[in-house]
């Protein structure tokens, strides 16, 4: 997905769906956000699983200021006390050592992801310690731009399709799932819609998927 093909796909959503119209009609376009493909992104999106954005971010930030060049060489050679001073978590430094791993062994080819169609990108990553479905998902959406993600794991967009359809509750995975057919086969890009809608209720400004500075 690039410019063109995110305001293509923005613009037939909106023009079929008065929800996704309203989202936009209230709060203006989102601009188009991607993350480099690639070992340090992953790091990132296993540092932001169950902490807070900000806090995932200052993390990786000092683990970037201590290998000075992050590669798995490099996070591979420091130790559990020094990642564990950084804020990464016990669980979180075997996950990354396994990423680490996986990738310097050639057991992952980072850069092949992109040959290979979205199951076989969520099998690949999955094998690995720490990589669920919502890893992969954005790994998917906001590294290789695959068009048609739909992440039910993730919490926010639970939360804001509850919000712009009107419904009681945020809906469970399943129930998501269905939601999202709808917005078939743009969900990469409904995901975006919905996001900016939920971050702008709350006035707030940062992506869900933003890297760090």
């Amino acid at each position: 997905m690039d410019e063109a093909t995110f305001a293509a796909t923005a613009d037939e959503l909106v023009r079929r769906d008065a929800d996704l119209a309203r989202v936009v009609e209230e709060h203006g376009m989102p601009e188009l956000w991607l993350r480099p493909a690639g070992f340090p992104t992953l790091v990132l999106f296993i540092l932001e699983q169950q902490v807070s954005l900000a806090s995932a971010a200052a993390a990786y930030r000092r683990v970037v200021r201590r290998t000075g060049h992050l590669t798995p060489a490099t996070l591979l050679a420091t130790s559990a006390a020094e990642l564990r001073s950084d804020g990464v978590s016990r669980q979180k430094d075997r996950y990354l050592r396994a990423l680490a791993t996986a990738v310097q062994s050639g057991a992952v080819d980072l850069p092949g992801l992109a040959e290979l169609d979205d199951p076989t990108v969520r099998a690949t990553l999955t094998t690995l310690p720490g990589i669920g479905r919502w890893t992969a998902d954005v790994y998917l959406l906001a590294c290789l731009g695959r068009p048609d993600v739909w992440p039910v794991g993730d919490r926010a967009l639970q939360v804001a399709v509850a919000e712009t359809l009107g419904m009681a509750a945020a809906p469970t995975r399943h129930e998501l799932l269905d939601l999202g057919e709808r917005w078939r086969p743009y969900r990469s890009t409904a995901a975006r819609l919905l996001w900016h809608g939920y971050l702008a209720r709350r006035g707030r400004t940062e992506h869900p998927m933003a890297t760090p500075d």
